[in-house]
């Protein structure tokens, strides 16, 4: 029983001492990439990188299109990296800093969103926010443009804020082949985590968005692959019933 004892310990020692040897030899870049812009992007940045010798991983983060490249530093070098990153072409690197400001825009489509008070209520959460730079309300289309740091806040966290005061967020495109639709969901439905799932799988839907509190569904989708009838009757299909709401009058206007 000793001698079995002291195998094993004998055996999780090297484990950990090959663990550490492994961690001691694998190096890290953090990069920016300007032309990286979406997961297609991404994947060819991947490709010519992975050409390199001693790439382990990389970890991709398409809001702040950064890299994090982790290598064997006896096999490669950040020189080689970023060496291979310029002859793309398209994909050349630069520095990447904790302090940098990353500045981006995001168009924000809420359909729950009717009046001034509205937006005044998710601009005063929104705006103090660190990375918020500003916010540009457009009522009468029911969206808001808002600029912010990328390196300090993210879109998930801009989504999540405007959810905790009630209000159902997706991405707005000025563009003729976009449209949304607002829809009333079961409760059972509205507290799922499949429903996004399956929401999003649909064709032709580009975001969404569940409220479980209104017991809402917001979509944003391309009106030349689907329509608004189309999803209900998709949705249904999948065993989730959604109606269009009544006409709404807002309780903010009666404040």
């Amino acid at each position: 029983m000793i001698k079995e004892m002291k195998k094993l310990l004998f055996l999780m020692a090297a484990i950990l001492m090959q663990t550490a040897a492994m961690a001691a030899g694998t190096d890290s870049l953090t990069v920016r990439i300007k032309g990286m812009r979406c997961d297609e992007c991404a994947h060819k940045v991947m490709t010519a990188v992975n050409k390199l010798p001693g790439i382990d991983n990389i970890d991709f983060n398409l809001e702040r299109r950064t890299a994090t490249i982790f290598y064997d530093g006896s096999k490669t070098c950040a020189d080689s990296i970023i060496g291979r990153l310029a002859a793309t072409g398209r994909y050349k690197s630069s520095p990447y800093s904790k302090d940098d400001v990353i500045k981006r825009g995001w168009g924000i489509h809420i359909d729950d969103m009717h009046c001034q008070k509205c937006y005044n209520r998710i601009q005063e959460k929104l705006q103090p926010m660190a990375g918020i730079d500003s916010m540009a309300p457009h009522i009468d289309n029911q969206y808001i443009f808002v600029r912010y740091d990328a390196n300090r806040t993210t879109k998930a966290a801009i989504r999540e804020t405007i959810l905790s005061l009630g209000y159902t967020p997706v991405n707005h495109y000025t563009s003729d082949k976009v449209e949304f639709t607002y829809l009333l969901i079961p409760e059972k439905e509205a507290q799922s985590e499949d429903t996004y799932e399956t929401v999003i799988s649909l064709k032709g839907v580009e975001d969404a968005c569940v409220n479980a509190n209104r017991k809402a569904l917001a979509i944003t989708y391309f009106n030349d692959e689907t329509s608004e009838e189309q999803l209900m009757k998709e949705l249904k299909d999948a065993g989730i019933k959604a109606e269009l709401p009544p006409l709404h009058v807002c309780d903010e206007e009666k404040k």
